[in-house]
């Protein structure tokens, strides 16, 4: 039990709650690494949504807000951290949800369903058919979620399916803690911020977002600079670090 009151409260919760998951069989072993990968960046950023995240974060609500079919992708490590932030999210923004999968069997998928289920999440249904320009098992997605989609929020994605989705005209919003990861930088905008931060952010500006404010929000898209931010905060945070 970890008590709330410990100074690294949500950063060991969130790694405990992960590998629970993993030996459920949500959450594959190598989805752990990558956790771990992203909170070493985590740690240049302070561990806290940057000004310019927070801008990312109400720019993809806006491109959420003005879409014609957008929907949230899930894959394990999003829902083993994040699967009670899915519902609400996708009811602010009226975004299908799907689980889509690196490591995919179908026990995973009905396992990770029924838990996105058992948090009130409304997923897509349907028999899943390689319809994505992949070689791996990614390129499964259903014919009326992710492959008619025209925006997709892709929460902890891997580069190659990021790159497929733009080559297809897609507009992918990415969340990555990564700025110099292949999904960050080949995603149409990159959300540089912790998942359980972002997404409650995503949802309020869903929430509250007006209507010509998201139409000009989503005209004014700029995803070199919201890199390019992030890279200059882990700079000074890393040169705050060396003081």
């Amino acid at each position: 039990m970890i008590p709330p009151e410990h100074p690294r409260y949500r950063s060991l919760f969130a790694r405990e709650r992960l590998a629970r998951y993993a030996a459920e069989g949500i959450v594959s072993l190598e989805g752990l690494s990558a956790h771990g990968r992203g909170e070493a960046f985590d740690y240049l950023l302070g561990e806290k949504t940057t000004a310019s995240a927070l801008l990312a974060e109400k720019t993809a609500a806006a491109l959420l807000l003005t879409a014609r079919d957008p929907v949230i992708s899930v894959n394990g490590n999003t829902a083993g951290l994040a699967a009670e932030l899915i519902a609400p999210l996708q009811e602010k923004s009226g975004a299908k949800v799907e689980v889509n999968l690196f490591h995919r069997t179908e026990e995973r998928i009905k396992k990770i369903s029924r838990l996105l289920r058992d948090h009130g999440v409304r997923l897509e249904e349907g028999n899943a058919e390689r319809l994505l320009p992949l070689s791996h098992d990614r390129a499964l997605c259903q014919r009326g979620g992710i492959y008619q989609a025209d925006v997709i929020l892709v929460p902890l994605e891997d580069g190659d399916r990021c790159q497929a989705l733009r080559e297809m005209g897609k507009t992918v919003i990415a969340i990555d803690l990564n700025p110099l990861s292949r999904t960050a930088r080949s995603a149409s905008l990159t959300i540089v911020d912790e998942l359980t931060r972002a997404l409650p952010n995503l949802t309020s500006f869903c929430a509250s977002l007006p209507r010509h404010e998201a139409e000009a929000l989503a005209g004014s898209l700029d995803n070199t600079r919201f890199l390019a931010d992030a890279l200059e905060m882990m700079k000074e945070g890393l040169s705050h670090a060396m003081d």
